[in-house]
């Protein structure tokens, strides 16, 4: 069995990380006019892709390198018995945190959010969030409980969304048209509450929310007053797609997964940012 006081420690010290963030205000990061900002995809667990991004991100060496994390965990098992192992790379990632409290970020995602508040998701034939907990009692054993706890109060940390001086919002994803007229911006501005990350609260809105229409994205651009949106959350099997020329969607979770390092110090274009992505099929293994 592995050390469960020492991994809830880690995780209960990135959650405190993550809540004195200089760059945070209420659920929102608001990155400076200079240096870099590398979002991901969901990674779900994807370890080489994970290590493939500390590889390249070289923090210790670029103090002015931030990088953004989300939808870490469930990752895709070899078979229907096996155990779910993604807390070890989550707990890598609060490791990151902890050793680059001011560039390693995350945003909260649809499935955190479902694995701490109990609300069961199925994919292929499993239910995940039970895999999740399995795979925790599995490998730490009697102190498994002290883990999980750890874990929700790592997560509960997460922030919402952040944004760039050049007018990019990075999130894991956006409100859907249909919640658009009961969504509340002002949810990026304070506090989550348990209503905002209930099934009708805009918290949830922001993780869960697909199928973004034009006249959608060009409201939440105005709303939010950005030009540009990043996100993860819809599944690419080549790695990114472009949504009505203002939404790029990213995914990390598989041999072709992604990642896009921003300038935060020039203007950004839709053909500027695609141009930058870059496959971690193409960074040097570890």
């Amino acid at each position: 069995m592995k050390d469960a006081k020492e991994a809830a420690a880690v995780f209960r010290s990135a959650a405190e990380l993550n809540l004195k963030d200089p760059l945070r205000e209420g659920c929102l990061l608001k990155f400076p006019n200079y240096g870099q900002v590398v979002m991901t995809g969901d990674l779900h667990g994807h370890r080489r892709n994970f290590q493939k991004l500390q590889h390249y991100c070289h923090l210790g060496q670029f103090s002015a390198r931030h990088v953004m994390l989300h939808e870490l965990i469930h990752e895709d098992v070899q078979a229907l018995d096996a155990f779910d192992t993604s807390h070890e790379v989550l707990l890598e990632t609060a490791r990151w945190k902890c050793s680059f409290p001011d560039q390693v970020h995350f945003l909260l995602s649809n499935h955190e959010l479902a694995q701490v508040t109990g609300h069961e998701i199925s994919k292929n034939g499993r239910i995940v969030t039970r895999d999740f907990d399995r795979g925790v009692e599995e490998c730490y054993g009697k102190g498994a409980l002290k883990v999980l706890e750890a874990i929700e109060a790592f997560i509960r940390s997460f922030p919402l969304a952040a944004r760039t001086p050049n007018r990019v919002f990075l999130s894991h994803s956006l409100p859907g048209p249909f919640q658009l007229p009961s969504f509340d911006a002002a949810v990026l501005g304070r506090k989550m509450n348990r209503i905002d990350l209930g099934e009708r609260g805009s918290a949830h809105m922001m993780v869960w929310g697909r199928y973004h229409t034009e006249a959608a994205l060009k409201t939440l651009a105005d709303l939010l007053d950005v030009d540009l949106f990043i996100c993860g959350h819809q599944p690419q099997e080549t790695g990114y797609d472009v949504l009505h020329d203002r939404m790029i969607i990213l995914a990390s979770e598989h041999n072709h997964g992604v990642f896009l390092p921003l300038d935060l110090s020039k203007p950004v274009t839709l053909e500027k940012l695609t141009g930058n992505i870059r496959p971690f099929a193409g960074v040097a293994d570890v």
